[in-house]
């Protein structure tokens, strides 16, 4: 199984439309929030399953502030994060996902990407797509692929 992970997009979908291109067959699209009203586009060039969270840009939206999932086993939290001030770092975040049992903790917000392995639990930022704001400043997201035997691997591309 393979999941595209990203973030921030505003609106501005050409990056997450090259990445769709870029990445081949995907079986799931999760997206940390911050589409700003373009989430059945975003699906529709998908072709998969798209789980997406409402972000603090996505004004009068009927998305979820968290989603909860399992994938192959693991629970999932994903969150846009600036209700747990990731503006400051992820550490509130994180205990919260420690508190509430997660395996895996998605967020977006920051536009900086994290992969960030802490004991049993996994804190991914996919960064943003649109508007980079880390070191060099490129598009950034995340595939996640799991294997066979159920073995989960991230990887943190660029455009």
């Amino acid at each position: 199984m393979r999941i595209l992970i990203v973030s921030d997009t505003h609106r501005h979908n050409e990056n997450y439309f090259r990445v769709l291109e870029r990445v081949g067959q995907i079986d799931m699209v999760i997206h940390c929030g911050d589409a700003e009203g373009s989430e059945y586009l975003l699906q529709e060039a998908a072709k998969c399953p798209l789980h997406i969270v409402m972000g603090n840009n996505d004004f009068f939206s009927n998305l979820p502030r968290e989603l909860e999932l399992e994938i192959e086993g693991r629970k999932v939290l994903i969150t846009h994060g600036h209700y747990y001030y990731v503006s400051s770092g992820h550490e509130v975040l994180k205990d919260e996902g420690k508190a509430r049992g997660y395996d895996i903790v998605m967020y977006g917000h920051t536009h900086r990407p994290v992969i960030d392995y802490d004991g049993g639990m996994v804190v991914l930022n996919p960064g943003s797509l649109t508007y980079p704001r880390q070191e060099g400043k490129r598009p950034s997201y995340i595939i996640m692929e799991v294997s066979k035997k159920g073995e989960i691997g991230f990887s943190l591309e660029y455009l």
